[in-house]
């Protein structure tokens, strides 16, 4: 029975033979040469790569990247009114939402895709900011800076998923050890 396991390089979870596919069924990870034995530089070097990009999760980074900041950014100041995200306080306040939906991706995605939650986020950033600057009523930061402040959610939402990736595999194998 043990010669049909064979341990995913990327999580260790103990997949039975044949794979679908040649994928690791709890985290999607590629598992090519079964009788190759990986090296330790390998196993760690081939652990936090990306895979590739992911359409359906691309497609669902868009929904939770764009729920998430129409929400916050939108919903909430109707609903409190003494919450005014106008302008540069908006971009200040969809940064952290950017940074959160790229967790959020990062945690429930299956393999490595940390990719697709920061084109989403590059996708979700620019009507955000053109918005955030068609409606500011006393013009404070011209287009240019929302574009600099959209980068940086961005970079946030990249930064977010890598986070949420890393949390999802767990400890690397020599914390694991120790």
């Amino acid at each position: 029975m043990a010669a049909n396991k064979v341990t995913c390089p990327s999580c260790g979870f103990s997949n039975t033979l044949p794979l679908a596919n040649s994928r690791c069924v709890s985290c999607g990870a590629k598992i090519e040469d079964l009788k190759r034995q990986l090296s330790r530089q390998e196993e760690i070097e081939r652990r936090y790569q990306q895979q590739g990009f992911s359409v359906a999760w691309f497609g669902i980074s868009i929904v939770v990247m764009s729920v998430l900041t129409a929400a916050i950014v939108v919903g909430l100041p109707k609903l409190v009114p003494a919450l005014d995200f106008e302008g540069s306080a908006g971009m200040l306040v969809a940064i952290p939402v950017w940074f959160l939906g790229g967790v959020l991706v990062g945690l429930v995605s299956p393999g490595r895709t940390f990719i697709e939650p920061v084109v989403a986020a590059l996708l979700v950033s620019l009507p955000t900011a053109y918005l955030l600057h068609r409606g500011q009523t006393v013009k404070t930061m011209p287009f240019f800076m929302y574009i600099l402040w959209a980068a940086i959610g961005v970079l946030f939402s990249l930064i977010g998923s890598y986070t949420g990736e890393r949390v999802q595999m767990g400890p690397t194998a020599a914390k694991a050890a120790e």
